[in-house]
């Protein structure tokens, strides 16, 4: 048995792409996009005419409107092929405003339910900013489930977890890239591979201390960068993984063990943050107060571009 459906056993796979065409041959159960995703698939010559029938069957309304209706059309066409939920992202540039937030989230579920899909099956994605959490509880009070995303420190996972958002996506590849890029010539990739990998011991944290805990957000490691920290965190809730690495996976025969058991990990005090115990603790995540504000850059980049190919279609 390969690794993927080992892997499948004890964690529930998420394909991390936009580009539809290409889950099946992986079976999922669930995916997720993000900016960088949607604008990738949209330039390529399999999803350009789906960009344009859209944008065409909506000419003359606002642009923020017409983007949503792109994002959603790709969430409908993955939701034709996994069987569980798909993840559609709020623009990077709302990470900080908490009204327009959850208009935008409000108006993709709408779209979704016009469309005959339950919003059980859809998870707003949100940037784990102090907004984006706040914006996350009342959409989930509504019954709207959201997924935390850009989110590299603890402190962001625990104010997660009193949120009662639905699932959070620790990003494990950008903070192995963080400690690397610091390391310089000094980094040791053996020594920090594994369970010694920054960015899987980041995520090993926050799953043990939600289990023992008995928070019901799920933790969902994203942003890999090979199949080594997947193997580390196999056993995590969830892990949304690119079609490379599924595909590397999917051709590894070696036995994949469960590595994650909250029940072997120290005991860890529950931790209560408001505002300014949040915000002070992420100040002073070096790693994480970095690698938040680039993200949001970078998403915003992409999120433009995005817009810019909608006015040209």
């Amino acid at each position: 048995m390969n690794q993927l459906d080992q892997l499948k056993a004890f964690t529930t796979v998420v394909a991390d792409t936009g580009n539809f065409l290409q889950l099946a041959q992986f079976a999922p159960r669930d995916a997720t996009t993000n900016p960088s995703l949607i604008l990738k698939a949209v330039q390529s010559p399999d999803y350009a005419p789906l960009l344009k029938e859209t944008v065409a069957a909506h000419r003359g309304k606002p642009l923020d409107e017409i983007v949503d209706h792109v994002l959603v059309r790709f969430g409908l066409e993955i939701l034709k092929v996994v069987p569980g939920r798909v993840s559609t992202e709020v623009d990077a540039r709302l990470s900080f405003d908490k009204a327009t937030s959850l208009s935008r989230a409000r108006r993709i579920i709408a779209l979704y339910e016009a469309a005959g899909i339950s919003r059980d099956r859809v998870l707003i994605k949100l940037a784990s900013t102090w907004e984006g959490i706040q914006a996350a509880a009342e959409l989930e009070r509504e019954g709207i489930h959201c997924n935390l995303t850009l989110l590299f420190a603890f402190a962001q996972a625990v104010a997660c977890g009193e949120a009662k958002v639905q699932l959070i996506s620790p990003f494990v590849g950008r903070i192995y890239d963080w400690y690397k890029k610091q390391a310089g010539a000094s980094w040791d990739e053996a020594a920090q591979a594994g369970v010694n990998d920054p960015g899987v011991k980041s995520v090993s944290q926050i799953y043990a201390y939600f289990k023992q805990h008995g928070i019901a957000t799920e933790v969902m490691g994203a942003s890999f960068r090979n199949i080594g920290q997947i193997q580390a965190l196999a056993g995590c809730d969830l892990l949304t993984i690119s079609p490379d690495l599924l595909a590397q996976l999917q051709s590894t025969d070696a036995k994949l063990e469960r590595a994650l058991d909250a029940a072997k990990a120290p005991a860890m005090p529950r931790v209560h943050l408001d505002e300014a115990a949040f915000r002070f603790a992420l100040n002073e995540d070096a790693m994480a107060t970095e690698k938040l504000a680039e993200g949001i850059r970078l998403f915003a980049v992409d999120a433009g571009k995005l817009d810019k190919l909608i006015q040209e279609a």
